[in-house]
């Protein structure tokens, strides 16, 4: 085999964040042929980070569409990869991580007996409802799969525990990669919104990002609810809040959270403005799964805004804190950083269990091992 063609296919702004450094260590070696393409599950949000990194597409399936459904997706995906996977006829198609753009496109090479490498692979939480339908797409990738790239040695215990053991690397998590590139000593922010609001700011920064689908409704509201009693409460500390342009979100957040003193709703922020505004915050509070991971390397400790979490190393290391959605604990554990310096150190200074930054290579040399190329 003189060169591995590698399809890398995704479709949301988190997974693009974390496969843009993969796909761009690709371009140094030589016995590699990387293709990209887009599904679209993501539009102008995904596009941003795509020209952030500097990767040029191949194909964009283009599927986004007014109210899309996870049924729309899923089926726009199957049928759309098809004809790409027949012309490109990769020899490996790469997919990351729990969209149902990584499970549909999985599902297709699967139909097409092209193998599937899975990047951000064994993350659980054993509840399929939880996140949804997160969970539930990670786990089934995780059966059509023929190489599995886990971050962590937890993430690959959880694969040994459903017997998947044979072509299973730990690799460190790729967004710790991608940090390199974004976050800046010297960094200029791009939103007018965010300029505005970080010249006048003296307070300490309080990040915040909610808005996946299982919190949509009361646990929402009882999470904005904790954030009016704590920028109540606290004359020091200022709320930013990139509000996801979801109208179940901006519904919600805006109805509880507009117009308070101290807290900044704004537009979502390209992912380097959201890198460094992440690095000069305070602390992070959020529902984010990659936001765990990111946060931790610029030291500053997370709040996750979920009842469990599939990150359970993070946990363990001390570098995030679980508070559900339950509106007094939410409260509690952001008190309780903000005002107990012991505790906020102890957090800030733990070690970051995913990874040194080097990621792709790992991967690259796993998929080149798996090839029988030197």
């Amino acid at each position: 085999m003189d060169k591995i063609k590698v399809m890398s296919v995704f479709g949301t702004r988190p997974e693009a964040i974390k496969m843009c450094p993969l796909v761009k260590k690709m371009r140094e070696y030589e016995q590699i042929e990387s293709v990209v393409c887009l599904t679209g599950q993501h539009r102008e949000m995904l596009q941003q980070v795509i020209d952030i990194f500097q990767v040029k597409e191949d194909y964009n399936l283009h599927i986004m569409k007014p109210s899309q459904t996870l049924t729309s997706i899923t089926t726009d995906v199957l049928t759309l990869m098809g004809p790409v996977l027949e012309k490109e006829k990769p020899d490996i198609v790469l997919v990351h991580g729990d969209t149902t753009t990584s499970f549909a496109v999985a599902l297709a090479a699967y139909y097409q007996q092209i193998p599937v490498g899975h990047v951000e692979a064994g993350l659980r939480t054993y509840d399929k409802y939880a996140p949804f339908p997160e969970e539930m797409n990670r786990t089934l990738t995780s059966r059509i799969a023929d190489l599995h790239f886990a971050p962590t040695e937890a993430n690959k215990e959880c694969l040994a525990r459903e017997n998947i053991e044979k072509n299973v690397f730990v690799t460190g998590n790729t967004v710790i990669d991608a940090l390199q590139t974004t976050i800046l000593r010297d960094y200029k922010y791009k939103s007018p919104e965010l300029i505005r609001i970080l010249n006048d700011m003296r307070e300490r920064i309080l990040l915040v990002t909610a808005h996946r689908r299982e919190n949509w409704g009361q646990p929402l509201r009882n999470i904005c609810e904790a954030l009016c009693e704590i920028a109540e409460r606290y004359e020091d500390v200022a709320v930013i809040y990139p509000v996801h342009l979801n109208p179940k979100v901006r519904d919600t957040v805006f109805e509880i959270l507009g117009n308070r003193e101290r807290i900044h709703l704004i537009d979502p922020i390209d992912v380097e403005d959201m890198h460094n505004l992440m690095a000069k915050s305070y602390l992070v509070v959020t529902d984010s799964g990659g936001i765990q991971e990111e946060a931790p390397s610029c030291g500053v400790p997370v709040v996750v805004l979920r009842n469990e979490t599939e990150r359970q190393e993070a946990i363990e290391a001390g570098t995030v804190r679980l508070a559900g959605t339950d509106k007094k604990k939410i409260f509690r554990e952001i008190s309780a950083l903000l005002e107990n310096q012991e505790q906020y150190d102890r957090m800030a200074e733990a070690i970051n269990p995913y990874g040194d930054g080097h990621a792709s290579e790992r991967i690259i040399r796993a998929i080149l091992q798996y090839f029988g190329v030197r």
